[in-house]
């Protein structure tokens, strides 16, 4: 009598005995599907298996798989950070080291300190690529050592046809030479250049920039600045409609210092993701729930700055908004962990830290439109992290420490600790 043996499928890598495995996987924003004492068998660049050790090793052939012990500590996924301006040249620390003991900006000008946004765009436009490539680099591997795998690069620091190509070019080389994926943003629409008016601008914006951009498919989405003393709400619908035309998806940055509609816009173009939010009122945050808009919120910007408004999001939490968090990493927060936006959000947002682990890896993907990462589920990108802490609540308590241990991009490791 013949008895079939079944052959078990072979692996390249298995995660085992850890404490706790945080799946995201659940309704609502609470719900982070933790799991006790799991094994997570991975081939390729996915996740093939997720379940206790009998399940893994009764379906999975390890004998030549890469073994991590997770013994003690905890494993969730890559953090998605949906919202930076990760190329710009130089810094503004001077300024930001002034403003801390109250000096303004008229204070800084006799100081001979140049200030705000116009000083970052003239360093980023005499900058080589090159020299914005290395300086993106070596901030974005900083991310990856926080356990972030996934991170959205936004143009703006150059306000020129040719400098924000530069700047989307540079976004392009780094998902290329590096670990992480980089999906580029083109917020062309992130001021308007000295020396030009508003219309001269948008014209050229619609009818220069956006075509180079989406001719050349060096960004995936389109953003722009709806704001008091920025762009309207219309006329960043004219924009974001532009980037749709060639293949752009909408995103907005909304409600920062006021609210003049753009949140309102991002429910009535469907947006993927509306960011900021500080002036929201009720009333919109209630469209946007009933909306698929992600909501991106961004603690470390409010915290670094010294915002006139900053708000707990318990409310857009309770009314069931869709929200992610991000670092919004740039010469005004200058934050490379989202460890540290996590702190935040829990303590000044009011987030429970289930709700911010969620914001922070499910919702980032969400808000990149991203279905096959942010969470630990067969058939995913195999993109996780291992925290050397005993329990996943550790990620609030901590503060300004690194608990990564490990990470993983697609399957390899590519940072352990």
């Amino acid at each position: 009598m013949n008895v079939e043996t079944k052959v078990k499928t072979t692996v390249d890598l298995v995660i085992y005995n850890a404490a706790e495995t945080i799946t995201c996987v659940g309704e609502g924003m609470t719900e982070i599907g933790v799991i006790e004492n799991a094994w997570i068998a991975i081939k390729d660049d996915k996740i093939v298996g997720v379940g206790p050790e009998e399940e893994i090793t009764n379906k999975f052939d390890l004998e030549k798989s890469v073994s991590i012990n997770a013994t003690g500590k905890v494993v969730a996924p890559g953090f998605v950070d949906c919202h930076t301006h990760l190329v710009f040249n130089g810094s503004r620390v001077e300024e930001y080291a002034a403003k801390l003991s109250g000096n303004v900006d008229e204070n800084l000008e006799e100081l001979g300190i140049t200030t705000g946004p116009n000083r970052t765009i003239e360093l980023t436009r005499h900058a080589s690529e090159e020299e914005l490539f290395q300086q993106a680099k070596k901030r974005m591997l900083s991310m990856l050592d926080y356990g972030i795998t996934t991170i959205e690069s936004k143009s703006g620091y150059g306000l020129t046809t040719e400098s924000e190509i530069k700047i989307l070019e540079v976004g392009r080389r780094l998902g290329k030479e590096t670990p992480v994926d980089v999906l580029n943003t083109f917020l062309g629409a992130h001021g308007i250049p000295n020396g030009m008016s508003k219309s001269e601008y948008i014209e050229i914006l619609i009818k220069e920039m956006i075509p180079e951009v989406g001719e050349r498919k060096l960004a995936e989405f389109c953003d722009a600045w709806c704001d008091e003393g920025y762009f309207t709400a219309e006329e960043s619908k004219q924009i974001l409609q532009a980037g749709l035309q060639y293949g752009m998806k909408s995103k907005l940055h909304a409600d920062a210092y006021s609210y003049i509609g753009g949140s309102d816009l991002a429910v009535e173009m469907n947006m993927v993701s509306v960011d900021h939010l500080n002036f929201t009122p009720v009333e919109v945050m209630e469209k946007l729930a009933k909306s698929e808009v992600t909501g991106v919120l961004m603690p470390a910007l409010d915290f670094a700055v010294g915002h006139k408004q900053p708000f707990e999001a318990r409310r857009m939490l309770d009314l069931g908004m869709n929200i992610a968090l991000a670092t919004d990493l740039c010469p005004a927060c200058y934050t490379e962990s989202m460890q540290f936006v996590i702190n935040l959000a829990c303590r000044l947002y009011k987030f429970t830290v289930e709700e911010a682990i969620k914001a922070a890896t499910f919702g980032g993907a969400r808000a990149l439109d991203l279905d096959d990462r942010g969470i630990i589920q067969t058939g995913k990108l195999a993109d996780l992290q291992i925290w050397d802490i005993p329990t996943y609540k550790h990620i609030a308590y901590e503060l300004g420490t690194n608990i990564v241990e490990t990470v993983i991009k697609d399957g390899k490791v590519v940072v352990s600790r």
